[in-house]
């Protein structure tokens, strides 16, 4: 044990390597935690309305709390890790989320539950606005394809064992043990990443308050008024929430306009690499939402298949993610990632096309094989674009860099969730398959977001 309770000192160029696979361990188990959260939230939801005689549009809230304060507080705690340090962000983050958990396990009607997500969301937060922070100074720089890789391997795994394990839980205990059951793995997380996690360096300027406060408002509204969309909303309303949002935003901006290190990294996205970068990752993810809304809806609605096909069908994209993940991060430390994330793009482009043109009877074979695709080229394009958004920022600037690694995700899923209601509605209006039409424009977003990747060939 005493080669991962040694002195801490300011992290140079990654960890010793046995300190360095402790520190991924605490890593990755609360990355791991905060990615499950939403899926395990997802499942239990009819069990909670049920137990805390609630309804199913309240009961919503569950999941939409955790969404609101995790992208409200992203880039402000980012900006505070690079003032004090991203590791102790880090374990304000997963103690909060901890605690918070054994709150929802305790709690006995929605109200109090709704406060104790609020507060989780908050950790989670924590947690994942730095966490490719982390990963920069854990790794050596001629390892970080492969800490990325290994991020993206993690998130994938999470997401795919999210539903069965919620499912496996429910099975033989009552929802309060979805939150529990984080609890031994908190603690556990922070003690070893009290002993092993690098002091990161540390930014002389005060964390801005007001600026933090323009972030949230902008982002909630902007995150907000998506959801309105989606969700059939007045007009009015999502225009009154999206330019409320935009307001916001540009206040931010002028306020931060000489600020070394602004809150939305506006110095950051002057980097070609880094915009692009961050740009093709909203892309992707935009993708990754149409495609897992509308898929369950065409799998039941249009094929006819029960609920537990629908899970074994969705299965695939998320293995050959865990499998491409680490593979593509290796790769990165030799290729560029323009090049490889234009062909995994590109391949999410013609995997969603093929879903898109599938018969009207396919056999199991035929679903599994095109899902099994837009996997290889999902999984194909994250660790290389991680690598690529945090290389292309200063290491003084990690932190804003990480927090849009997170942001980005949230926004492109959002997105691409909003996207897919629309294609629901006007498909339904003009009497066509709403799912068909969602998959094709995702096959259309994963083609943008190809051009924009092979772009990054020409920037130096």
């Amino acid at each position: 044990m005493d080669a991962i309770s040694a002195k801490q000192s300011p992290a140079t160029d990654g960890l010793p390597p046995e300190r360095r696979r402790w520190a991924v361990l605490a890593i990755f188990t609360a990355l791991a935690m905060a990615a499950l959260d939403t899926a395990i939230a997802n499942i239990a939801l009819p069990a909670i309305a049920a137990d805390l005689n609630t309804t199913p549009a309240d009961v919503i809230w569950v999941v939409n709390v955790y969404q609101i304060a995790m992208v409200a507080t992203l880039l402000p705690l980012a900006a505070l890790g690079e003032i004090v340090g991203h590791q102790r962000i880090y374990l304000w983050g997963l103690l909060l989320f901890t605690i918070a958990s054994l709150a929802c396990a305790l709690a006995w009607s929605l109200p109090t539950l709704l406060i104790a997500r609020v507060l989780q969301g908050l950790g989670a937060a924590g947690v994942m606005s730095v966490n490719t922070a982390l990963v920069r100074f854990v790794y050596p720089s001629r390892l970080h394809g492969r800490g990325f890789g290994n991020n993206a391997l993690v998130v994938a795994t999470a997401f795919t064992l999210g539903p069965a394990l919620a499912s496996g839980i429910l099975s033989v205990a009552s929802w309060p043990w979805l939150f529990a059951i984080n609890i031994p793995f908190g603690v556990a997380a922070m003690l070893i990443g009290m002993k092993t996690l690098p002091q990161t360096p540390r930014a002389a300027h005060s964390f801005d308050v007001p600026g933090a406060l323009l972030t949230s408002i902008s982002l909630c509204l902007f995150i907000v008024g998506i959801g309105s969309a989606a969700h059939g909303t007045s007009a009015a309303v999502v225009a009154v929430e999206l330019v409320g949002a935009v307001i916001f935003g540009a206040l931010l901006i002028r306020r931060q306009a000489d600020h070394p290190a602004p809150m939305l990294p506006v110095d950051l996205f002057r980097r070609p690499m880094f915009s692009l970068s961050v740009a093709t990752a909203v892309c992707s993810f935009a993708v990754q939402g149409l495609a897992f809304v509308s898929l369950p809806f065409y799998f039941e609605d249009v094929l006819h298949r029960t609920q537990v096909e629908t899970g074994f069908f969705m299965t695939p994209w998320s293995v050959v993610v865990g499998i491409m993940a680490p593979i593509a991060g290796r790769l990165s430390n030799r290729h560029s990632a323009g090049m490889l994330g234009g062909l995994g793009l590109l391949l999410l482009a013609i995997g969603m096309a093929l879903l898109a043109t599938l018969p009207p009877s396919p056999s199991v074979l035929d679903i599994v094989w095109r899902m099994a695709i837009c996997g290889c080229g999902f999984g194909f394009f994250q660790a290389p674009n991680m690598k690529a958004i945090m290389s292309s920022a200063p290491a003084g600037r990690s932190g804003g860099a990480s927090g849009i690694v997170a942001t980005a995700r949230l926004i492109g899923q959002t997105t691409g969730a909003a996207l897919a209601a629309l294609c629901f509605g006007l498909a339904g209006l003009a009497g066509h398959d709403g799912a068909t039409w969602a998959l094709a424009l995702g096959a259309g977003v994963g083609v943008l977001g190809c051009v924009m990747s092979f772009l990054r060939l020409t920037v130096r």
